[in-house]
């Protein structure tokens, strides 16, 4: 069981925004504080702090979960983590109004199903792998450059726009080819006709793709790169807390600093 450092909430928020926001080593934090503001600090108390601290990152958390499971859209992806030794993922779900991190050792649809608790969103937003599908009681695919800047059209405009796309879809899927390569491509295409053009139908609330959770991966990917992953779950479930305390903030314009600072305090 971790003991309650012997620092102020202020050295104990800024440990932790270290660790997670700037992924600075322990043996970098101790030099932080020893020349900075002539603090011995020991890499056991350093692990102490971030110990201590997660329950109430924990905490919020779980209230962002609340607010997830609630959501009309959803977007979702993961990205590759080792935790205890072994390859795990970390996936990413957002929506309008939270964002919500968590390790997993599966990239199987059993996370996803874990983590909405039997809310069924509106539109599911992810990239084509099996496990991110039928989440959704509709389904986009990322589509990386199609419609962009769909969302300043008027209504009958995405409408008419829509009815143009899958026109001509329909005639690209239907053109012959003696190529197999070429025959392939259209066969994937029409695989996943039904879910390329479900952001039409929510202009302003679906995006076409799902750079936004990429984006709010890319910090974890960072971290993995600099650390070589977890020893423990433990660890990676303290620091997924704490992301997704600190976005889901962020999400309304709080300072990551700040947003430590004010749950530990």
């Amino acid at each position: 069981m971790a003991t309650t450092p012997p620092f102020g909430p202020r050295i104990h928020a800024l440990a932790i925004y270290l660790k997670g926001f700037q992924a600075l080593s322990y043996e970098r934090r101790r030099g932080l504080f020893r020349d900075a503001f002539g603090l011995s600090v020991s890499e056991g108390a350093l692990m102490n702090m971030f110990i201590s601290a997660h329950p109430r990152f924990e905490i919020e958390a779980e209230k962002a979960k609340a607010i997830l499971r609630a959501a009309k859209v959803v977007a979702s992806d993961e990205t590759g983590v080792r935790i205890e030794g072994t390859n795990s993922y970390h996936w990413v779900f957002h929506g309008k109004d939270a964002v919500v991190h968590q390790p997993d050792h599966s990239r199987a649809a059993r996370v996803a199903d874990e983590m909405m608790a039997g809310h069924e969103p509106k539109v599911w937003i992810s990239d084509r792998y099996s496990a991110q599908q039928k989440h959704g009681e509709r389904h986009q695919t990322c589509l990386a450059h199609l419609a962009r800047g769909i969302t300043g059209f008027a209504a009958s405009t995405v409408a008419r726009k829509k009815k143009e796309l899958e026109k001509r879809l329909g005639a690209l899927l239907a053109s012959a080819t003696g190529c197999d390569l070429a025959r392939e491509l259209p066969a994937k295409i029409g695989r996943a006709r039904d879910q390329l053009l479900t952001f039409c139908d929510f202009p302003g609330e679906v995006d076409p793709t799902n750079n936004t959770s990429e984006r709010k991966l890319r910090p974890c990917v960072i971290q993995r790169k600099v650390t070589n992953g977890y020893r423990a779950m433990w660890a990676a479930k303290a620091e997924a807390d704490l992301r997704t305390t600190v976005d889901t903030a962020r999400l309304k314009g709080a300072n990551p600093f700040a947003i430590v600072l004010a749950t530990l305090a």
